[in-house]
């Protein structure tokens, strides 16, 4: 079989385990989606990303748009594509509207929120703010005001900006403030200004498994909420990621089930959060040495990929294989689980190395391998030494 027939293989084995892992009964809900074309490449599809709901048991995903090559003025043309997706499917997907604060974000809130959108998407490295933008009052004041809720880019790409998040939020209270990607720009600081503060929450949409086992140790679990960030975060890997890092940090299956659908529901509906607990994670990870190489090998591997090298000119993918087949490691089991998904990305990313006149399968077989890369790292950090 080909190699990217191999991947989708792999991919379904990994479909039914992360099915498989999900406490019986369980719903999701993804409160990070986008739907449309960035100017990056990336695209989201409708119908795509209802199939994937579908076959995940995801009831319910917030979608909004992303930095459209149309999206001047104010995102308007995106923002409206936004609302027809949520009218092509409603109860599947809630509509947010996304801002630009150069570009009348007031009128544009009001008119989306009027017409139905369910909240508001901020992106402060895209759009080039930070929360102490004085330009933010009136959305945070509009969103207390409307009883809806705000998504705020957490992750890569910007300085600290949790202090004056916080004092921000201290003055407009949103019902509920979603920090995407675990707030991983500024975690500890956010951390220390939102542990235990109701109605904030942080999503699960990140790369690295150890950046939520770092969120679990700092942040109460009702205050963790599940995110795909689809299209760049797919399935099976992120449900595995999500699922895998809280059994890790100790979350019992009625946790797990509010991370996975509960908060995420509450906040969509409007509904009170409930009072944070404390955080469960452990401070110190002990982990076979086996798999903390492997995971070196394949966060190298994932940049490399990320940023579209065109082969493995450093070699990481063997140095990742070389790991998983050392004799004495103990868990031959799980490194074999690895290696298998290993060997097929090794084959994609040389297929996508060969294939300079066909851009299209150029770009599948890179993507298939970063996305058998993520799954093995999920692997390595998760599986219990």
């Amino acid at each position: 079989m080909d190699p990217i027939g191999r991947a989708n293989d792999l991919l379904e084995q990994y479909a039914a385990l992360a099915r498989a892992e999900l406490p019986p009964g369980t719903d999701v809900v993804d409160v990070h989606t986008h739907l449309g074309e960035d100017i990056d490449g990336m695209s989201g599809d409708r119908e795509e990303l209802l199939a994937i709901q579908r076959a995940y048991g995801i009831v319910r995903s917030v979608t909004f748009c992303l930095d459209e090559p149309d999206r001047h003025p104010a995102f308007s043309a995106a923002n409206d594509r936004t609302l027809a997706h949520g009218a092509a499917a409603p109860g599947e997907l809630v509509p947010f509207v996304r801002l630009d604060l150069d570009e009348a974000p007031i009128a544009e809130a009001r008119r989306c929120l009027d017409l139905g959108a369910g909240g508001i998407k901020l992106h402060p490295r895209a759009q080039r703010f930070l929360p102490d933008d004085p330009r933010l009052e009136p959305v945070f004041s509009l969103a207390a005001e409307r009883r809806v809720p705000v998504l705020i880019h957490g992750g890569r790409g910007l300085p600290p900006i949790a202090d004056s998040l916080a004092r921000l939020l201290d003055r407009h209270c949103p019902p509920a403030l979603i920090i995407a990607h675990a707030g991983i720009v500024d975690l500890a600081a956010m951390a220390r200004n939102f542990a235990g503060r109701p109605g904030v929450f942080f999503d699960t949409s990140v790369w690295s498994a150890l950046d939520l086992l770092d969120l679990y140790r700092l942040v109460p679990p009702e205050q963790v909420v599940y995110a795909s960030d689809y299209p760049y975060g797919r399935q099976p890997n992120s449900l595995l990621l999500a699922v895998r890092t809280a059994r890790a940090a100790g979350l019992d299956d009625r946790q797990l089930r509010a991370m996975l659908h509960d908060t995420g529901a509450r906040i969509v509906d409007d509904l009170d959060p409930v009072t944070p607990t404390a955080p469960r994670g452990a401070t110190e990870l002990s982990h076979p040495v086996t798999f903390l190489r492997i995971h070196q090998y394949l966060t190298m591997a994932s940049a490399m990929l990320w940023m579209r090298h065109p082969s493995d000119s450093f070699g990481v993918i063997g140095l990742a294989l070389n790991a998983c087949d050392e004799r004495s490691n103990g868990h031959r089991d799980a490194t074999d689980q690895i290696r298998e998904l290993l060997v097929v990305t090794r084959d994609l990313w040389e297929l996508a190395a060969g294939s300079d006149d066909d851009e299209l399968l150029r770009r599948r077989a890179q993507r298939g391998a970063f996305r058998l890369v993520h799954l093995a790292s999920v692997l390595a950090v998760t599986t219990p030494g």
